[in-house]
């Protein structure tokens, strides 16, 4: 399983501005810092900020600080704003009807798998990701 580079870069950006939690981060700083091109840092940003997680700061000595406590935004919540989570906990083969009535051959092997990604992405915050990740960058 791997999220969308999308995703993987959202995230990214949150565990490192979650080393400062308190600090205005400019858009040049995140650019130069995880090597992120500029068009895409701006887009990701500004879903960020659409979903409250991040607000930003407009004109000179503006940029991106926390809307929203790293302990209070969870992977799910990032996954979800991007590419949805659903994409991780959907059949594994695909089919649109999957369930415990009307099982494919994949999913008693695949439910109990899918619950533990379920219940790793909405236990552990940007926070838990920033312990883990600090000497990462």
């Amino acid at each position: 399983m791997k999220l969308s580079n999308t995703s993987q870069y959202a995230l990214r950006v949150l565990c490192f501005m979650a080393k400062d939690d308190t600090q205005l981060y400019t858009a040049k700083f995140l650019i130069e810092e995880l090597n992120i091109s500029d068009k895409y840092l701006r887009r990701i940003m500004t879903n960020l900020t659409k979903a409250g997680f991040i607000h930003s700061i407009m004109g000179r000595g503006g940029g991106y600080k926390f809307n929203k406590n790293p302990d209070e935004i969870f992977i799910a919540d990032v996954v979800d704003c991007f590419e949805g989570m659903q994409t991780y906990l959907n059949c594994v083969l695909g089919f649109h009807r999957c369930d415990d009535d009307n099982p494919c051959v994949m999913h008693h092997i695949w439910e109990p798998i899918r619950d533990k990604i379920k219940v790793m992405f909405t236990t552990h915050s940007i926070r838990d990701l920033d312990v883990n990740l600090v000497n990462k960058y």
